[in-house]
């Protein structure tokens, strides 16, 4: 029987005659602005830049769908009455417009939100100060040395909205999250990778307390059957533990651990109950040497340890290029 996404059918069944506002006039957006055309939104886009200052694509794109804009400094006075916002990562989730929007009913989310939320697959979401790019990278090498039917997401997501239907229920997507765009979600992954946090607080967040609760954001809203991979040589995110809804698997390159996943005596083990499996031993036939490129090994092993075998693991590492 053909697979049908029945989140995506009845996501576009409700957004068909809806108001929709688009935050960022920008070429990446083209193609999220091309799919709420296409599937019968009524859609505006909102950027802060003057008009003469957006680029033509853009501003050829909105003459070619006759669609509204409001452009300028003072662009989001016209967010009134809409059905759905699709907020731009960069812009604070609780600015004064977007929190009247919101106590009025609108659904304001970001594209990785949205896209998590359609996705029919399994969704590998993984963040953090340093090693997110080696480590999502990996992960989808594993995936894809197990044949695995699987995506690779970077930044932004607005390019696949329109291959949403082709996705099917074995596909996984494998999100590298700045870190700017948790502020605010509350979707999370099946599965969240973080690799560390930070000492110092960011340059969007008001306070460290809100960037520490941010990198949360990556696993908070998880179900029961998820699960969260966490470095355990990291001091913040290791107590991370405490407030998962799921399985928690940890990695680590300074401590034998009982459970999780660990770089000893240049072996990567995987470890449960006490019981260590060696899944590779670290020699010149691999391309990535160094401490904190085995932690990203190790938390690779643990993220896909559910879906891949390891000599899979184990080939893909041996292949890796960065």
């Amino acid at each position: 029987m053909m697979f049908v996404n029945e989140k995506l059918q009845e996501f576009e069944r409700y957004i068909r005659n809806k108001r929709v506002a688009i935050m960022g006039a920008t070429q990446e957006n083209i193609p999220i602005i091309d799919y709420f055309v296409n599937i019968g939104a009524s859609v505006t886009v909102f950027d802060e830049k003057k008009m003469e200052e957006i680029d033509k694509a853009i501003t050829d794109k909105i003459s070619a769908h006759t669609l509204n804009f409001s452009f300028g400094e003072y662009n989001l006075i016209n967010l009134i009455n809409f059905d759905f916002i699709l907020r731009n990562p960069l812009h604070r989730h609780d600015c004064s417009e977007l929190k009247a929007e919101s106590v009025r009913g609108a659904i304001i989310m970001t594209e990785l939100e949205l896209f998590m939320e359609l996705f029919p697959g399994k969704v590998i979401g993984v963040t953090g100060n340093t090693g997110a790019e080696t480590t999502s990278k990996l992960i989808l090498d594993i995936l894809k040395e197990k044949n695995v039917d699987c995506y690779y997401i970077e930044d932004n997501c607005n390019p696949y909205f329109d291959k949403l239907k082709e996705y099917k229920q074995e596909s996984v997507a494998v999100i590298k999250f700045p870190e700017v765009n948790l502020l605010g979600i509350q979707t999370s992954p099946e599965i969240a990778v973080l690799t560390n946090t930070s000492d110092k607080q960011l340059e969007i967040y008001n306070s460290y307390e809100e960037y520490i609760d941010c990198e949360k954001n990556l696993f908070i809203n998880q179900g029961k059957d998820s699960k969260l991979v966490l470095n355990y040589d990291d001091k913040k995110s290791k107590y991370f533990s405490t407030e998962a809804n799921g399985k928690v698997r940890f990695f680590s390159t300074e401590t034998r651990l009982d459970d999780g996943v660990i770089f000893d005596d240049n072996v990567i083990k995987s470890c449960e109950e006490g019981v260590r499996m060696h899944i590779m031993t670290i020699d010149d036939a691999i391309s990535i040497h160094g401490d904190d490129n085995y932690k990203w090994i190790c938390a690779a092993v643990a993220a896909t340890e559910d879906i891949a075998d390891p000599y899979s693991q184990a080939r893909a590492i041996i292949k890796f290029k960065e």
